[in-house]
């Protein structure tokens, strides 16, 4: 492999991560129609997993340390747990489009967790565009309308808003443990600990397992275990495993615009001019943000 290849990869890997979940608030949107939010996050956990156990005699190889357990734990409970609990309850309330553009500001949240929990360093300048990006959050969010793709699309976005901040946490805690354990190794604990995570859920008499099979949503649940949990969080791990977690965490900064192309081809979503206006105000400030000649996010040691 050339050193060009291998520079590249990363970029590739991370470029189809962010496209496949674009279509991942499509996908969950389609499942939700036919399945209880809570039977589709278990059934992409679960089929995710089954993906996996060809793996497993590798993983065994692996050399365990002791004091990665916690960092293994916060990245499994920020994300699939907590972070899917959130996104469920946004695409409820909110068009796939507006959740799309919330995850803007992720790369921001990573920056100001690092600063809080990685004591690095944060300019002004980033201050102020991490401002912008939340006052254009919350000014798409002010400025949604009603309608059947987003029935609440104020609480809806808030809730996405939540699941970022679940997403810095684990890519942050994510740096740290890709010095040690390979991408395709940390993915695969995702799979696992969430399926064991929203299994329980299942049990509640309010949501129970499927009484019968819904093609389409059934297709999409599948298509969101191998191509989204199984496919994009491998690319996306790769990624971080490869180039700072900063770096790593811009090109989130690509699902707006796949999210919103997808959201309006598939599902017909509309954003009225108010909003088109605040996504400009929320790319401002992520744009000003990255134009900080010192890197946000530095790798974790």
């Amino acid at each position: 492999m050339t050193e060009n290849t291998r520079r590249l990869l990363p970029t590739i890997s991370l470029i189809s991560a962010m496209l496949l979940w674009a279509s991942s608030f499509v996908a969950l949107k389609i499942a939700f129609r036919g399945y209880h939010p809570m039977q589709v996050i278990f059934g992409r956990m679960f089929i995710a997993s089954l993906c996996f156990l060809p793996f497993i005699p590798a993983f065994s190889k692996l050399n365990w340390r002791k004091q990665d357990l916690k960092y293994l734990l916060i990245m499994a409970i920020c994300e699939p747990c907590l972070y899917f609990i959130f996104e469920a309850k946004a695409l409820e309330l909110t068009s796939a489009s507006q959740a799309g553009m919330i995850t803007a500001i992720l790369p921001l949240l990573v920056a100001i967790l690092a600063w809080a929990w990685l004591k690095e360093q944060i300019s002004r300048q980033t201050l102020i565009g991490f401002s912008l990006a939340i006052a254009g959050a919350c000014w798409l969010s002010l400025a949604s309308e009603t309608s059947i793709n987003a029935p609440n699309p104020l609480l809806g976005n808030f809730y996405e808003f939540l699941a970022m901040v679940c997403a810095a946490g684990y890519t942050v805690s994510l740096k740290h443990l890709s010095e040690n354990y390979p991408p395709l190794f940390l993915t695969a604990v995702q799979a696992f600990l969430g399926s064991l995570f929203f299994f329980p859920f299942l049990l509640l008499p309010s949501i129970g397992f499927p009484g019968h099979l819904q093609a389409t949503p059934a297709v999409a649940i599948i298509y969101l275990g191998t191509f989204i949990t199984f496919g994009a969080y491998g690319c996306y791990n790769y990624g971080v495993s490869r180039i700072p977690a900063s770096q790593a965490a811009g090109y989130v900064n690509l699902i707006p615009v796949f999210g919103v192309i997808l959201g309006m081809l598939i599902l017909g979503d509309r954003l009225n001019f108010a909003q088109w206006l605040a996504c400009g105000l929320v790319f401002c400030g992520v744009w000003l943000s990255s134009r900080s000649k010192k890197p946000l996010v530095q790798p974790a040691t």
